[in-house]
């Protein structure tokens, strides 16, 4: 058996089933989970058509590279979302489609890292767990990301000593951050690049919740466009990875993309033909149907909107909460141990949130995610509704 799977940790959400058990909350109130971030908005109807119209296509084995019809597609949709110039993206040599973020997230570690006793890859802290047990299984050691005291969910780059940076082969960033929401900026981007350059180490830039956003012209700035601002046409050392689950309510779909450094993909893709990972034609499809529309995904941001407005004007005064910069998640302060908030919270009024400690990592004794929690506001309106009902009510009987 491989040892490194020692290495891991429980994951979040079996950490949280193990804390609420015993739990009996009130049998009239229906559970509202806020706890994990699947989108449960309606998936678009033509999507779905475009899968099975093509469904024929599950007869045939596909290609890793993905069809010509699903880059062009993808390559479209890059170049109108982030200002590219046209021609930039080559679609045959700057573009791979993968079964969701999730599952290129892990494989992207395993071929990128050269295992040596000083390898590391840098991650934020908080991270999405993925970037940890891919660190973990690709044989390196994770460096946690310290956070920047003047900007909560940004990580300080600077603090990080170039011994450290000397030993990172890889760095995760998540822009829109999960769980903080927290963006980039294009000057964020310009330190990252310096670094990656210094030290000749791979960004891969987790753009998941890149749609979810609350001013519809300010889009958040992606690696790709922040490479054309730069002048760093080559997209060298950058790769953007991208995802129709949260953008198009398709988290069971299992479809997104990479793009950028024509080199790093070349070398994913000899990875991935042995992983043997290729995605079926008749989601290839149903992708390009997808990744062609946009007004689905406005009226997706539009509920979002309308859920965090009423959300946080019921918590208002209530909870430390404030409108993230985009995604949907709220990353609230507790008023007492994380932990013991979610199982009150849920043992009385049968609301699931998840403690930030469990998305995090103490690094000298202290976990950013402490005094946390994250609430995924994911449900129909009318439930986040409810939600929040509950928790006002909770917060105003306690504290």
């Amino acid at each position: 058996m491989n040892a490194e799977l020692a290495l891991l940790h429980p994951y979040p959400f079996q950490k949280l089933a193990s804390l609420l058990e015993g739990c009996a909350p009130p049998s009239h109130l229906s559970p509202i989970p806020l706890s994990i971030g699947e989108p449960k908005h309606a998936a678009p109807g033509f999507v779905l058509d475009a899968l099975n119209a093509h469904r024929d296509g599950y007869s045939v084995y596909p290609k890793t590279a993905g069809g010509d019809a699903l880059r062009d597609a993808i390559a479209r949709w890059l170049t109108q979302r982030f200002k590219l110039r046209s021609g930039l993206l080559q679609a045959t040599r700057h573009i791979l489609p993968v079964n969701g973020t999730r599952e290129a997230l892990f494989a992207f570690a395993q071929c990128v890292v050269n295992r040596t006793p000083e390898a590391g890859v840098a991650l934020p802290n908080p991270f999405y767990q993925i970037y940890e047990g891919a660190t973990l299984l690709a044989g390196a050691t994770p460096l946690y990301l310290p956070e920047r005291t003047d900007r909560p969910g940004i990580c300080d780059f600077a603090a990080v000593s170039e011994a450290d940076w000397v030993r990172c082969q890889l760095l995760y960033v998540c822009s829109p951050g999960n769980p903080t929401g927290a963006v980039l900026t294009l000057d964020d981007w310009a330190q990252l690049f310096d670094i990656a350059d210094r030290h000749d180490l791979i960004i891969a830039s987790d753009e998941c919740y890149s749609e979810l956003y609350f001013d519809e012209a300010a889009p958040p700035v992606g690696i790709l466009e922040a490479c054309q601002q730069l002048d760093r046409t080559d997209f060298r050392r950058c790769i953007a990875f991208h995802s129709l689950s949260k953008r198009s309510s398709l988290p069971g779909l299992r479809s997104g993309f990479v793009a950028g450094d024509a080199e790093v993909l070349e070398a994913f893709l000899l990875y991935r033909t042995y992983h043997g990972c290729a995605m079926s034609l008749p989601v290839q499809q149903a992708s390009i149907a997808a990744w062609n529309d946009e007004v689905h995904v406005r009226e997706n941001r539009r509920l979002y909107r309308e859920k965090f407005d009423t959300v946080l004007s019921i918590l208002d005064g209530c909870l430390d909460v404030s409108r993230p910069e985009a995604g949907f998640y709220l990353w609230a302060k507790t008023p007492a141990d994380e932990c013991e908030f979610t199982r009150a919270l849920y043992d009385q009024t049968a609301v699931t949130v998840l403690p930030g400690s469990y998305l995090s990592r103490a690094v000298a004794g202290l976990n950013p995610g402490s005094g946390r929690v994250r609430m995924a506001l994911v449900a129909d309106l009318e439930a986040c509704t409810e939600a929040a009902h509950r928790i006002r009510q909770f917060m105003q009987h306690h504290y």
